[in-house]
């Protein structure tokens, strides 16, 4: 059975091996691909990429669920292992590529835990770059936080793990708010490069991250031969931090806003 690719990252990175959601990714990806397709696709990988953090990371309760079954005969009940119902999940929405993956978690999430223990807060930032194009930080405009994310699944579905900064910016309003710590804080970008992954690993060294795709197409072949995260030169950014061969300005493509 395929699980995940073997990496030199550390033990809290989790890049899938899954033939399935590579193959969305290379869809979602082509230039013949557009609206509204993008957004069908985006939708088919984010439940496969939250299927298996909620199988590997979330807490589960043994259970005994009545089925249609029971009113024909008494073992008309399943009992096993279920994911726990009352488990507190945040899901932090960073606008504006990450609005549509956090609102398919939010849905898939009310259909196996209680709805009222999930909460979508929204974190309105986008890059700031500078006359070269180099991205110098995040601008913040809006912030719509619920409250504390004490004892709660921290859930960060930013779909193009680029740089890591927004990422890393949005743990950093959590605790300069005093939101207390999550239970455990888990990054979800669709795609990933090894330039997130190092930064993640200085900045956020608690981070658990699953992505469906490492992308370190600028690497040289020797590079490239060798297993991620175990050797220098890795690159899948360009100058300007696009991810390379990635899947262009997603925030654009969904949105058709070209800004």
């Amino acid at each position: 059975m395929r699980g995940e690719l073997e990496h030199g990252y550390g033990t809290g990175v989790h890049i899938l091996d899954d033939p399935f959601l590579r193959s969305l990714l290379a869809r979602l990806g082509s230039p013949r691909t557009q609206m509204p397709e993008v957004r069908a696709l985006l939708a088919d990988v984010y439940h496969g990429l939250l299927g298996a953090v909620l199988a590997n990371e979330f807490p589960c309760a043994e259970r005994r669920v009545e089925t249609r079954m029971s009113q024909f005969t008494e073992r008309g009940f399943f009992e096993g292992e279920l994911l726990d119902p009352g488990t507190q999940v945040v899901i932090a929405c960073v606008v504006r590529a990450g609005v549509l993956p956090s609102e398919i978690c939010l849905d898939l999430l009310g259909k196996v835990l209680d709805p009222a223990n999930i909460r979508l807060d929204y974190l309105s930032m986008s890059r700031c770059v500078d006359a070269n194009g180099q991205v110098t930080g995040t601008d913040e405009s809006g912030v719509k936080i619920g409250g504390p994310i004490h004892d709660a699944m921290l859930l960060i579905p930013d779909p193009m793990g680029a740089t890591g900064g927004t990422v890393a910016r949005t743990l950093e309003i959590y605790r300069e708010r005093d939101f207390g710590t999550a239970r455990k804080t888990i990054a979800l970008p669709m795609i990933a490069t090894p330039e997130f992954m190092g930064n993640m690993r200085t900045k956020c060294p608690d981070l658990t991250i699953y992505t469906a795709r490492l992308d370190r197409g600028l690497s040289s072949a020797e590079v490239l031969q060798q297993a991620p995260g175990t050797v220098e030169g890795e690159c899948g950014l360009t100058e300007r931090q696009y991810i390379v061969p990635g899947a262009g300005g997603l925030g654009e493509i969904l949105t058709n806003s070209w800004i």
